[in-house]
């Protein structure tokens, strides 16, 4: 398939409901289908692991409304107060978890970026690294399925912090945003790029086919976006979410259109990863000196919480890739069930 064919992209209906994986998530798809308001022990949210299974999965499920919702739901329960309030609670969760792992994290913006701007030395720990060198193409149709959750709604998250700039920092973030939605070509939106590499590597290119099989820590860091986007009060933190995932995609971008080339997984496979390579340059300049230079300079208060949403990306992805590596490492699959032979 060429770089330019018609787009192969998910259906314009919602994605349909997955099934839980505990008493939280249960809740919420419960909800969703009766359309009634959430049942459950308080207790099951007090002891929920904020970055397990259950959790993760039934705050996906929440945020999911905010996104394309669900096949047979009721688009007003976007807004329904008691879901809100259970979604409040999970993210009160999630978010008291980070900050405690990373109460010790940079609070400045070149401690949180200074490390990023340097290829490491040890890149035992580098998912890209490995799939450029060793990766095989089952991996490599693991990884897409796994990363689809995010690339098929790629800056959408970011958008919502937009209304929320003044200045210098509205104007580049929507410079930026306009290349991640193709300069106004639907044929370019990254998106549809990635639903190309998707169809390449025989994968059903469906909006959240895959989330059946995702695990936790590949919910953690799709809700990471939707967390810190969806309140206003962290728009540092989206900003220096958005930064970090722009400062570190050009090198990976590299080293995957590397991987799928020589795992010849097709031509819009390689496109893909070989588009942000040149793209991402650009825009890791253009957000690092007009975005987070622009909103520092009108909110200067705001700093701590970009080093914030810069480290929480940082962390997440590294949990995600160790439970990548070790899954592999252990010659099995690193979704919750292994995908079917294309």
């Amino acid at each position: 398939m060429s770089p330019s064919a018609p787009s192969v992209t998910a259906t314009a209906f919602g994605p349909r409901l997955v099934e839980e994986r505990g008493e939280l998530s249960a809740a919420v798809t419960e909800a969703l289908r009766s359309g009634r308001p959430p049942t459950y022990d308080p207790k099951a949210l007090l002891g929920a692991d904020p970055t397990g299974e259950d959790l993760q999965l039934a705050l996906y499920l929440l945020y999911e409304l905010h996104y394309r919702g669900f096949e047979g739901v009721d688009d007003a329960r976007e807004w329904d107060p008691d879901l809100l309030r259970l979604r409040q609670a999970l993210e009160g969760r999630f978010l008291h978890a980070l900050r405690a792992e990373l109460s010790r994290g940079p609070t400045s913006v070149e401690a949180a970026f200074a490390p990023l701007l340097a290829e490491p030395v040890d890149t035992s720990g580098s998912l890209s690294h490995y799939l450029e060198t060793e990766g095989e193409r089952w991996q490599l149709r693991e990884y897409a399925a796994l990363r689809s959750l995010y690339h098929l709604k790629e800056a959408d998250p970011h958008l919502w912090v937009v209304p929320r700039l003044t200045g210098r920092a509205k104007a580049a973030m929507v410079a930026v945003e306009y290349d991640e939605f193709g300069a106004g070509r639907a044929d370019r939106v990254h998106a549809e790029l990635f639903a190309r590499l998707m169809a390449d590597l025989d994968l059903d290119t469906t909006y959240g086919r895959y989330l059946d099989r995702a695990p936790a820590p590949l919910l953690a860091t799709v809700n990471l976006m939707s967390l810190f986007g969806l309140h206003r009060a962290l728009r540092g933190a989206l900003v220096g979410h958005f930064a970090c995932v722009e400062v570190t995609s050009s090198p990976g971008s590299r080293r995957m259109a590397k991987a799928m080339r020589r795992c010849a997984a097709g031509p819009a496979a390689e496109h893909f990863y070989a588009e942000h390579v040149e793209a991402d340059a650009v825009h890791e300049q253009v957000v690092r000196r007009e975005v987070i230079g622009g909103l520092l300079a009108d909110e200067p208060s705001l700093e701590a919480d970009v080093a914030f949403g810069c480290a929480a990306t940082v962390f997440l992805e590294d949990r995600l890739t160790a439970h990548i590596r070790q899954a592999w490492n252990q010659g099995r699959s690193a979704l919750r069930t292994p995908l079917p032979e294309p």
